[in-house]
């Protein structure tokens, strides 16, 4: 692949970003992705929506007591992956990741569909290798060994990162819809917490201590009642307060990355959704930010 050339260029306009790569701590990119969607695409649209929505926020948390202003971000925009061609869009992302990781930076990815994830952990392993937990926040499994014939899709990204990854550094929260056998594997061979985020999260960030985390948060993990415009909405999830208080917990972290997945605009037209996502966004990159100067 050729060089990204992340940083050049124009740039996105996520709420407090800047325009200066190199003196950024964290990148945000746009993955705009949605090819192997099992049910409602668009997806594809999430980065530009939770951009969009991120305007309507302060960049004060009186959550945290801290400013977005105080953090250098950096928001690279969208990258140009190849419609309708999964592999070679794939391949784009983990060189974007790649990049970023090797600057020392704190990649933000936004999606796009949950198969994104994939390459950008796959590069966090790559640098980080066996000491890399991954936290999965979602309302599904995302275990399946193949869907519809495909081992490469959104409903499978877990599982192929267990192709890599042990199940043991792998944490799953939330989770309340799949298959039987991905039940059964997820409590056999990953930290698995269905139905429950706050408590088990609070326990998992104790027990992984300043291990290297990579963060993967699929919106619909969130009650379609907080959370409307997602692909498969699932009823049954947690509260945007308890996101939010997730969010909040990652400032005790050593997080290294992170992406934030399935955000689209249909059945959401006044922006619910995607303004959730920005503001964890910005919970995370504040409570990160606060937790360094500590």
């Amino acid at each position: 692949m050729q060089n990204l050339k992340i940083g050049s260029g124009a740039h996105g306009s996520f709420l407090g970003s800047m325009g200066n790569y190199s003196c950024a701590d964290a990148v945000i990119i746009g993955a705009p992705m949605d090819y192997t969607v099992s049910f409602r695409p668009g997806s594809r649209m999430g980065p530009g929506i939770i951009r969009e929505m991120s305007l309507v926020l302060e960049t004060y948390s009186p959550h945290l007591d801290g400013d977005l202003e105080d953090v250098a971000l950096f928001d690279h925009g969208d990258l140009e992956l190849v419609f309708g061609n999964a592999e070679k869009s794939l391949e784009i992302i983990y060189d974007a990741a790649e990049q970023v990781f090797a600057d020392g930076k704190l990649p933000i990815f936004l999606g796009g569909e949950h198969l994104i994830s994939l390459p950008v952990v796959k590069a966090a392993y790559n640098k980080y290798g066996s000491e890399l937990v991954l936290f999965h926040f979602d309302a599904h499994t995302d275990l399946r060994e193949e869907y519809m014939g495909e081992d490469m899709s959104h409903a499978t990204v877990i599982r192929r990162c267990m192709d890599f990854m042990e199940g043991s550094s792998i944490y799953q929260f939330g989770i309340r819809s799949g298959l039987g056998e991905e039940f059964r594997l997820g409590r056999e061979r990953t930290n698995f917490y269905p139905f429950e985020v706050t408590e088990p999260l609070e326990m998992a960030v104790k027990k992984i201590g300043d291990r290297p985390l990579y963060v993967t948060l699929d919106i619909d993990v969130v009650d379609p009642a907080y959370a409307p415009g997602t692909g498969t909405p699932e009823p049954g999830g947690c509260t945007s307060m308890e996101i939010l208080q997730a969010a909040h917990l990652f400032g005790g972290c050593n997080l290294i990355g992170m992406d934030i997945v399935e955000v689209m605009g249909y059945g959401d037209p006044a922006g619910i959704t995607g303004v959730l996502a920005a503001k964890i966004l910005r919970e995370v990159l504040i409570a990160v930010s606060k937790g360094k100067r500590r």
